[in-house]
């Protein structure tokens, strides 16, 4: 850390500056003690934050790191859901990182450890906790997998890095480092439970096959963008099936669906009625598609389409819209409907791409009308032009 960079002045730009960083990169740093590189640096870095983690964005003091640690850290939004889930005396981060989620588990923990094997990684994260005000967060430089064994905790968290030296980007547990499956048993050994966040990219069924005392799994959406899985691992659990918790989190109330994993039921079909309902991204990667029919009271317009309908408006984790107009996808039919120029197109179990039919139909991006592009159980390719409720 350059210590500099937190003068008053220096602070003052930092978060002033708003023009393009070739300007800057150009014309040089005006400070003595700080070079061009140190603040295009956390310009760029304080720029990442601003959506993502708005407290690092709209306090003064901290510290930025190199924008990839911002780029691999939870967002705010996440690191609140995995709070919730948790609570106790003491927690330990193994790959603690530029702290979010223990900024965030400090408020249901007296301790909180935040072990980070990057010496600086580490101090700046320190001293952004000393200006969060979160005294209850103390830093380490370590390696959290070996520093862990020394104590015990109600929790231990981990988020496996997913770079790996020869292989790249990975999604395997075992090729992840820290690699959690060598060392499940002695981290077990140390905590009650252990909660594990990894990539989205990986399959459940991996995952399970790769764990064990897994009691529950949190598939977490921000926004209809899936963003991270969350594994609950206890070590009492000896049930068959964990639960599977969806969650998409919008700035309206958070949809959420549970169920058993292994769970299965029949999915029901019918054809287009008066509503239109889509899974949202969560409850995609969970794939229980045949559990919505009867949780739902819903209708699945086909095997492979993942769209449901009703007669009568239903709670739904999802979108949901009023099927205006169901037309069968021919050149005449659509010839005289489509005239219109401008909406939001999507393709379910359609042979199209949504960009061969924005430029087979001329049809620009935008607008209050939703088409869906889908076939129904008659194998039939039909579009269903809809409104959004």
């Amino acid at each position: 850390m350059n210590n500099n960079l937190l003068h008053t002045k220096v602070q003052a730009f930092i978060r002033s500056y708003e023009g393009p960083l070739e300007q800057l990169a150009f014309s040089g740093s005006p400070f003595n003690n700080v070079t061009t590189q140190e603040l295009l640096q956390q310009i760029e870095s304080r720029r990442k934050t601003e959506l993502k983690l708005p407290t690092w964005f709209a306090s003064e003091g901290i510290y930025y790191p190199p924008k990839l640690n911002i780029e691999q850290t939870s967002s705010e939004a996440t690191a609140a859901y995995k709070a919730s889930l948790v609570s106790g005396t003491s927690l330990a981060d193994m790959t603690g990182g530029l702290g979010v989620d223990c900024y965030y588990f400090s408020k249901r923990f007296e301790t909180v450890d935040h072990f980070e094997i990057d010496a600086t990684l580490s101090e700046i994260a320190a001293h952004n906790f000393r200006v969060l005000n979160s005294p209850g967060i103390r830093c380490f430089s370590q390696n959290g997998t070996e520093a862990v064994q020394n104590g015990t905790y109600d929790v231990i968290y981990a988020d496996p890095s997913r770079r790996h030296d020869v292989k790249g980007k990975v999604f395997f547990l075992s090729d992840c480092e820290p690699n959690i499956p060598e060392h499940l048993e002695s981290i077990m050994d140390v905590c009650n439970t252990f909660v594990i966040k990894t990539s989205p990219m990986l399959d459940l069924s991996v995952g399970l096959e790769e764990l064990k005392y897994v009691s529950e799994i949190h598939i977490v959406a921000v926004n209809n963008d899936v963003k991270e899985l969350v594994w609950m691992l206890r070590k009492e659990f000896t049930a068959a099936s964990p639960r599977i918790h969806t969650v998409n989190i919008t700035k309206e109330t958070p949809q959420q669906f549970d169920f058993s994993w292994g769970t299965e039921a029949s999915e029901v079909y019918g054809l287009p009625q008066r509503f239109l309902y889509e899974p949202n991204a969560a409850l995609m990667k969970s794939g229980a598609f045949g559990l919505l029919s009867e949780a739902f009271r819903v209708k699945k317009l086909h095997s492979n389409s993942h769209l449901y309908t009703s007669e009568s408006l239903r709670e739904f984790p999802g979108r949901r819209f009023t099927i205006d107009t169901c037309i069968p996808y021919s050149k005449g039919a659509m010839k005289e409907l489509l005239t219109f120029t401008k909406a939001n197109v999507a393709t379910r179990n359609f042979p199209e791409s949504v960009a061969v039919i924005r430029k087979k139909w001329k049809l620009k991006d935008g607008g209050d009308r939703y088409l869906f592009f889908t076939t129904t159980l008659e194998d039939k390719k039909v579009v269903l032009i809809c409104s959004k409720i």
